[in-house]
C-alpha cells in the first residue's frame, strides 16, 4: 500500500506516496491498536497527501474513528491546508464518523501541500482500534 507511517507523542502521521481507493482500515494502513493509545485524551492524526498528483475524492469522503472506551462528549476539528472544514462535539458512544465536504476539499487543494489534520479531545484516555477505524477518502 502507498503510504508512510510516523508515530510521535499524541501525533499520528499518514504520509500517502499513492491515493488509497475505498474503505480502509487504519490497520491496512500499517497503524497497531497498540500505537494509537493516546492517554492524555489529546489526539492529532496527520493525513499528508502532497505526494498524490491526481485527487479524486470518495463521494464523502469518511473518517470513522472507533475507540475501546465509552466516552463522553468528545471535540473533533478537522483542518485541510491551515482551515478548519469541521469543528464539532460528539455525545457518549465508543465511536465518531466524520463526514467531509468534498467540494471544500477540491477547492483548498495545492500543488505542493494538502494535509488532512483530525484533532480530537476526549474527556479521557483513549485506545483506537486499528481494525474497526477506516478512512474512504478516494474512488
Amino acid at each position: 500500500m502507498g503510504q508512510l507511517i510516523e508515530i510521535n507523542e499524541g501525533e499520528v502521521v499518514v504520509r500517502f506516496t499513492e491515493p488509497v481507493a475505498g474503505k480502509t482500515s487504519f490497520e491496512d494502513l500499517g497503524l497497531k491498536t497498540e500505537d494509537l493509545a493516546f492517554e492524555g485524551g489529546f489526539m492529532r492524526l496527520v493525513f499528508d497527501m502532497e505526494n498524490i498528483v491526481e485527487h479524486h475524492y470518495f463521494q464523502v469522503p469518511t473518517l470513522e474513528i472507533t475507540y475501546k472506551e465509552n466516552m463522553g462528549e468528545t471535540h473533533w476539528q478537522c483542518d485541510f491546508n491551515g482551515e478548519t472544514i469541521l469543528d464539532k462535539t460528539d455525545n457518549h458512544g465508543n465511536s465518531t464518523v466524520i463526514l467531509l465536504n468534498r467540494k471544500k476539499l477540491s477547492e483548498l487543494e495545492h500543488h505542493h501541500e494538502n494535509t488532512l489534520i483530525l484533532h480530537a479531545e476526549f474527556p479521557e484516555g483513549v485506545h483506537i482500534l486499528a481494525d474497526k477505524s477506516y478512512i474512504n477518502f478516494f474512488k
